[in-house]
């Protein structure tokens, strides 16, 4: 009888350690426990700690409490201004009821996925291309707002999306380059026209004081040659001054050119002479035939007047000798008149 009684106290602490291991529930911190008696909820969620259960007729869920950091599949859209782009975003959510994330929505963490999704391509055929690239802020509160809409009947809070990168075609980005690269090459030119404007003026206001003081411009000169002559250059660039090439200038206009000292002036023999001109070549003015009173007579055949040769010059004399005068062109020959006949003598 004593054998009996030890095998049933052996085999009821048998049962009521079975039945304290399957009771016995142990909740994490950063969770929280939903009962389900008998299918119905219980309205008491199980904190964290040692809980108990009723093996068989109750049944404990475990939620987790966490922020969950869940990464948006990349999602294929047109945007407003029909250019394709590629689009993967991240979202950040955690449960703040744990009775309604259990008994509202099968599968919550799939269901935050997917409206994730749905919302992505729904905000880029909303937005454009500029937006999606520059006011990514805006397009992440509004992309937040859609999904946490529905999110909260489920029990989920929505913390924070994120865009996390935009794909554009290889065309596309090319084409953003070149205007890039223009837009630059235009700033770059306003800034330097600008700044050859300011240095015009000031150069204007240099000229302006070296102007009333003529040695200003020697000195700024000098500085320049050495500031050449500092980088231990071969060739050295002087300027030269524009003022000399102005005097210059007035040098040779006519009137006003003066011999050097020491330079002597050619005599007028050494100056080359100037071709003779025949006197053939030149046009003769004849005189006009006399008119008898009777009858005219044709004027006899005229002999070509021949050019005298001209006289050769002598040899140049020395420049301390006087300039020896030219002879005087021959005048022109004379052309004979026509003899006039003699008038017949009146007869008595």
């Amino acid at each position: 009888m004593v054998q009996d009684l030890v095998i049933a106290i052996v085999a009821a602490a048998s049962v009521g350690s079975l039945y304290v291991a399957a009771a016995a529930k142990v909740v994490k911190q950063y969770e929280r426990g939903v009962v389900l008696r008998l299918g119905r909820l219980r309205d008491d969620v199980r904190g964290p700690g040692f809980t108990m259960v009723i093996p068989g007729i109750e049944r404990l869920r475990k939620v987790n409490m966490q922020i969950v950091t869940m990464p948006v599949p990349a999602q294929d859209g047109i945007t407003r201004d029909n250019v394709t782009v590629r689009v993967d975003a991240v979202i950040y959510f955690k449960v703040v009821d744990a009775a309604s994330a259990v008994i509202q929505v099968e599968d919550y963490r799939f269901a935050v996925s997917q409206m994730a999704q749905t919302s992505l391509r729904s905000i880029i055929g909303k937005s454009d291309l500029d937006d999606l690239l520059s006011n990514r802020e805006k397009l992440n509160q509004g992309l937040e707002l859609m999904i946490d809409s529905p999110a909260v009947g489920w029990g989920v809070q929505i913390d924070r999306v994120e865009i996390k990168d935009v794909s554009l075609p290889e065309t596309m980005k090319r084409s953003m380059a070149r205007q890039a690269e223009a837009d630059r090459e235009r700033r770059a030119r306003v800034i330097n026209a600008d700044a050859e404007l300011q240095a015009s003026k000031k150069l204007a206001e240099a000229a302006g004081e070296m102007s009333a003081q003529p040695a200003a411009l020697q000195l700024r000169l000098l500085q320049t040659v050495v500031a050449v002559a500092a980088e231990k250059n071969s060739t050295l660039v002087l300027p030269f001054p524009v003022e000399l090439l102005r005097f210059l200038e007035r040098a040779q206009q006519p009137g006003q050119q003066q011999p050097a000292p020491g330079q002597q002036q050619l005599a007028p023999a050494q100056q080359p002479a100037s071709p003779p001109q025949s006197a053939a070549a030149k046009p003769q003015r004849q005189t006009q035939p006399q008119r008898h009173a009777q009858a005219p007579r044709p004027a006899p055949p005229q002999r070509p007047v021949q050019a005298q040769r001209p006289a050769q010059p002598r040899s140049p004399q020395p420049a301390a000798a006087a300039p020896v005068p030219m002879p005087a062109p021959p005048p022109p020959a004379a052309v004979p008149a026509r003899p006039s006949r003699p008038k017949p003598l009146a007869k008595h």
